[in-house]
């Protein structure tokens, strides 16, 4: 995992749900025992306990310590691939199966906020995917057609349009898909853990799984407090799968390429400023290979995320990329300054679409969401609870676990490499 010395994550500070669970100190036994506390892991937990089923969640940290209480917070439909390019990876069958599914994973999501009366600052109006230059432009364009041809309220905004949403010239267009929004990510995870906490699952936390075997028919999780013993387990890891562990704990890091990503927020902007950024708060990105983001949280602090890390010799480059791209695209805010600044890992696969394994028999999880978690990790999560409880099929096909290929050297890319971009570039 990442070293977090000296950063200050915001979710973590303004999270309304509360993390009240403790470490395992008993042997326990259960329908299902789920490795990970994050999205995946936590939806399937709420849709296994909701079927009648007993899950047990154990997590090495606290509720949403990896990506799931570290990301952005945009709550996306589909993935990064184009809808037809998805196809084509896919097949028609699989392909159309796994675009129904996104594209109804904000609708999903959504609604368990408001059943389970989430207090994640749900804002479902869209998000902005912003074009960079003519090329960005054409990019959208052509996302636009993809996705109207398949229904979905997806629309290419022009320029005026998008300066109005943003309160910047800088783009000359952005892609408006209805069915997205935002919440607070670390929030909405503590939500899924209560709700699932509440419909009868067991969530643990602090409890790292050391060792998992299988005996007599059960799996066994070993923990330094006790032992998970199930029919079924699913590993639910994902980037944070520890590769120094043996067997199927570090199984998930076998075809994962890890891309940093850095987030900085602002001090609560004075109201007047703050009506000119993101008026109607949307949650942005945009189209260059080395992507940054921009969101408001419910108390105007601006946010500002990009590919990267921060650790000690790329700390300050990035601080400084993030004001020069901020002065350059909001010239009123005045002195910038950062009051909370975290980083997190996306796990990507060679396809750049998550895939599902049976690591072992009655073991499964999905690998690989390529910076698109929020909804997808609760789709698949209570895909996962229906294929246990009752046999269902996926909206992924069964793979075998697919090693990736200089996987090492790639991540090591992504760090140097984004930092040189920033370090010369207002926009990487």
């Amino acid at each position: 995992m990442l070293n977090d010395r000296g950063h200050n994550n915001l979710w973590l500070r303004t999270s309304r749900e509360n993390d009240d669970h403790s470490a395992l100190n008993r042997d326990e036994t259960a329908d299902v025992a789920i490795i990970g506390a994050g999205y995946t892991g936590l939806s399937t937990a709420l849709h296994l306990a909701e079927r009648g089923l007993k899950p047990v969640v154990v997590e090495a940290a606290g509720i949403g310590h990896g990506g799931s209480g570290r990301n952005v917070g945009l709550v996306n439909a589909g993935m990064w691939v184009k809808p037809m390019d998805l196809i084509e990876t896919q097949g028609e069958e699989w392909g159309h199966r796994l675009i129904s599914a996104l594209g109804d994973g904000p609708r999903l999501v959504f609604d368990l906020i408001e059943r389970f009366d989430m207090a994640c600052e749900p804002l479902q109006n869209g998000t902005l995917h912003l074009a960079v230059g003519d090329k960005g432009l054409s990019e959208l364009r052509d996302r636009e057609t993809q996705w109207q041809a398949l229904g979905a309220p997806v629309n290419l905004l022009d320029a005026g349009e998008t300066a109005s949403l943003t309160g910047t010239n800088a783009f000359p267009g952005a892609l408006h898909d209805a069915r997205a929004g935002t919440v607070q990510p670390l929030a909405y995870a503590r939500g899924l853990a209560r709700a699932a906490t509440e419909a009868g699952a067991q969530i643990f936390t602090h409890s790292p799984a050391t060792r998992v075997e299988k005996r007599n028919g059960q799996w066994r999780v070993q923990t330094p407090g006790g032992v998970v013993k199930a029919t079924w387990l699913v590993v639910a890891t994902n980037a944070y799968a520890d590769p120094a562990q043996p067997g199927l704990l570090a199984a998930p890091m076998q075809e994962l390429t890890i891309l940093p990503f850095f987030q900085f927020a602002t001090a609560p902007l004075p109201e007047d400023i703050a009506r000119r950024i993101l008026p109607e708060r949307h949650g942005c990105w945009d189209t260059r290979m080395i992507l940054t983001s921009l969101r408001r949280d419910q108390d105007n602090r601006l946010i500002f995320g990009s590919v990267g890390s921060l650790e000690m010799w790329s700390d300050a480059a990035q601080q400084a990329f993030a004001r020069r791209t901020l002065k350059q695209l909001f010239p009123f805010l005045g002195e910038i300054s950062f009051e909370a600044k975290w980083q997190g890992q996306i796990g990507m696969t060679k396809s750049h679409l998550p895939r599902f394994h049976m690591f072992a028999e009655k073991a499964i999880g999905v690998c690989g969401f390529n910076g698109r978690g929020i909804a997808p990790g609760t789709v698949f999560g209570k895909q996962m609870a229906a294929y246990i409880a009752g046999g269902e099929e996926l909206a992924l096909p069964l793979t075998p676990v697919e090693p990736a290929g200089l996987a090492r050297q790639r991540t090591l890319f992504y760090r140097l490499g984004s930092c040189a971009a920033h370090l010369v570039s207002a926009r990487g």
